[in-house]
C-alpha cells in the first residue's frame, strides 16, 4: 500500500513555489553570523522521497573518505550546476544519475526547499522529488560510500532536531544534529532536513 494521496498533496502544496532569494537561509543563518557577501557558485540537490509501504522515507548518501570536500559527511545526491543544465531540476536530476545511477524514470519532482548558502561558497537549490520504490543503484565508488534511507517521521519529529557546535578560526559555530541510530546527520544537510520539516508542518 502506498501512502495516503493526501500526504503528497500536501507535501507537494508546502513545496510547489520556487524559492525565494530573498529568504536565503544557510550556514550563517544556523550559526548566527551575518551572511559572507561573496561569489557563489550554482549548486542543487535532489531531496527524494521513497514512496514505501510502510510510509515515506528520505534517500541520502555517505560520502567517501577521500574527497576534498565534506569528506564521510552524509549528504543529499547533488552537486555545482553545469553549462548544460537548463535549471536546478536538471542539475539534480544529472548528479543525482552520475552519484548512485537513480534512474530519471522513478522520479517525480514536487518542487523545492528555501535556498541554502554554505560555507564553502555554494548556493544550493534543494528539488523535492517522489520516487517509486522499485529502484536499483549503481553507486559511483569515488564519490558514494553508501545510500541509505530515513523515515520520513523521524525527520519531521521535532525532538530528533537538536543543535551542535565546534570552534573554527577561534569562533564558536553552531549547526543542526539528526542522530538516526549510528548515523550522523550534520551541517547543511540536517539543515535542510529541518527545513523539509518546518515546511510540512505549516
Amino acid at each position: 500500500m502506498k501512502p495516503i494521496p493526501a500526504t503528497l498533496d500536501l507535501i507537494r502544496e508546502r513545496v510547489a513555489t520556487r524559492p525565494d532569494p530573498r529568504a536565503l537561509s544557510g550556514d550563517h543563518a544556523v550559526a548566527g553570523l551575518p551572511r559572507e557577501d561573496r561569489p557563489l557558485t550554482p549548486a542543487a540537490v535532489l531531496v527524494p522521497l521513497v514512496l514505501r509501504a510502510e510510509g515515506l522515507t528520505v534517500l541520502l548518501t555517505q560520502r567517501t573518505e577521500h574527497l576534498s570536500h565534506h569528506p564521510g559527511q552524509i549528504s543529499f545526491p547533488g552537486g555545482r550546476c553545469e553549462a548544460e543544465d537548463v535549471d536546478p531540476i536538471a542539475t539534480a536530476l544529472r548528479e543525482t544519475e552520475e552519484e548512485i545511477g537513480l534512474a530519471r524514470s522513478h522520479v517525480e519532482i514536487a518542487g523545492y526547499l528555501d535556498l541554502y548558502q554554505t560555507v564553502t561558497g555554494f548556493l544550493v537549490t534543494p528539488v523535492v522529488a517522489f520516487i517509486e520504490p522499485q529502484f536499483e543503484l549503481t553507486l559511483d565508488a569515488f564519490e558514494v560510500a553508501d545510500a541509505f534511507e530515513v523515515p520520513l517521521a523521524f525527520i519531521l519529529d521535532p525532538a530528533n532536531h537538536s543543535r551542535g557546535s565546534r570552534v573554527l578560526g577561534g569562533r564558536e559555530r553552531f549547526f543542526y544534529v539528526l542522530a538516526y541510530g549510528e548515523r550522523y546527520i550534520w551541517g547543511a544537510t540536517a539543515a535542510m532536513l529541518i527545513n523539509l520539516s518546518q515546511k510540512l508542518a505549516g
